[in-house]
């Protein structure tokens, strides 16, 4: 491995050690929470198994045209490390044997990595049948050379699941930056215009919401329909599904919430809202993450936090789906984000 790759694998793992230390001490005034792992061990959930692989979830690189304040990959412009076609490769020799049905790529905005269009056309050749890009879709208007992407899209029948923090241009600017809403809305037209989001229509469309602040996201199919009447009425726009996730408390969400004083209330909360129901279905037990240098994760919170596979497997190049399949998931204490309430995970809600 490249001398650059390792050094910014050692800053990113001081980093997550920091985060890490921040998330099992607490700064709580009113004694401690009680640790993920006990919680689970108290309706017999513990250790958390995993299942059969349905879901190979690859991080195309940290680069990002935006800097989003609840982004727990810390994507921006400024981020350089991105999968090479080598690592990509690896990635496609497993995707030809694995019982995998759903590729899922992610970022930063994973169609800025050169190879994005090269990897989804090899991948569809390997087979690949359910395609997800996770776009912020301002990315399609950002340069002449992206404003194809719908089209691309269409061609491979991308399912296309983006972010949309909210139907109003103030909230979504606050959390995404100034102008951020007027282009997602043009990249939504975009898409509507060739048939994604449609009613019936096989190109798939879907929103994510992230609430904007410390607190937790309200009903999944209520805000759906207030989404969806919102952009109909204002903006003729379709889509299918809206999705909501939990901020879990990770990078810059965990800085925001540190320097609110925000931190205590939150992780209090995530705890009240523990629903053993939503641990049977998170995400980590039939999803595996793989990283931009090709490491491997049970999740892209675990990555962040750079919390391995407890496997001796640990790179997509020695893959060994028996060796992975039933193995325990490394849990921290930001576990409570995705079994609060109804739970979540990259496909919305679990319970």
């Amino acid at each position: 491995m490249a001398i650059k790759s390792l050094n910014k694998r050692e800053s990113a793992l001081a980093n997550s050690e920091k985060q890490l230390k921040i998330l099992s001490n607490g700064i709580f005034q009113n004694g401690d929470l009680p640790t993920f792992k006990a919680k689970i061990s108290e309706t017999h959930q513990f250790p958390l198994k995993a299942k059969k692989l349905e879901i190979l979830q690859i991080n195309l690189g940290y680069m990002c045209n935006q800097v989003c304040t609840h982004c727990h990959v810390d994507a921006g412009p400024d981020r350089k490390e991105i999968m090479t076609r080598n690592t990509m490769q690896q990635c496609l020799d497993v995707i030809k044997t694995t019982g995998a049905h759903t590729l899922d790529l992610t970022g930063g905005a994973p169609e800025m990595n050169p190879e994005f269009r090269w990897f989804v056309e090899e991948a569809a050749k390997a087979g690949i049948k359910d395609f997800i890009v996770r776009s912020n879709l301002t990315i399609i208007r950002a340069n002449k050379k992206y404003h194809d992407l719908p089209e691309f899209f269409k061609k491979h029948k991308v399912h296309v699941v983006s972010s949309m923090p909210h139907w109003s241009r103030g909230k979504t600017d606050k959390q995404r930056g100034d102008g951020v809403f007027d282009k997602s809305i043009k990249a939504l037209n975009d898409l509507n215009a060739i048939g994604y989001g449609i009613p019936n229509s096989d190109l798939k469309l879907d929103l994510v919401y992230n609430p904007s602040g410390a607190f937790l996201p309200g009903d999944q199919a209520s805000m759906e329909k207030e989404f969806k009447k919102a952009l109909k009425e204002d903006f003729n726009i379709d889509f299918h599904n809206l999705f909501a996730i939990t901020n879990l408390p990770i990078s810059r969400f965990l800085d925001y919430l540190i320097a609110s004083e925000n931190y205590e209330d939150y992780m209090y909360a995530l705890v009240e809202a523990y629903n053993p129901e939503a641990v049977k279905n998170v995400m980590c037990t039939n999803t595996l993450s793989v990283s931009w240098d090709g490491y491997l994760y049970d999740c892209d919170f675990n990555q962040m936090l750079e919390l391995p596979v407890n496997s001796k497997v640990k790179h997509i190049s020695e893959y060994n789906e028996d060796l992975l399949e039933g193995r325990n998931i490394s849990i921290s204490q930001h576990c409570y984000g995705c079994t609060a309430g109804a739970g979540s995970s990259c496909q919305g809600v679990v319970a």
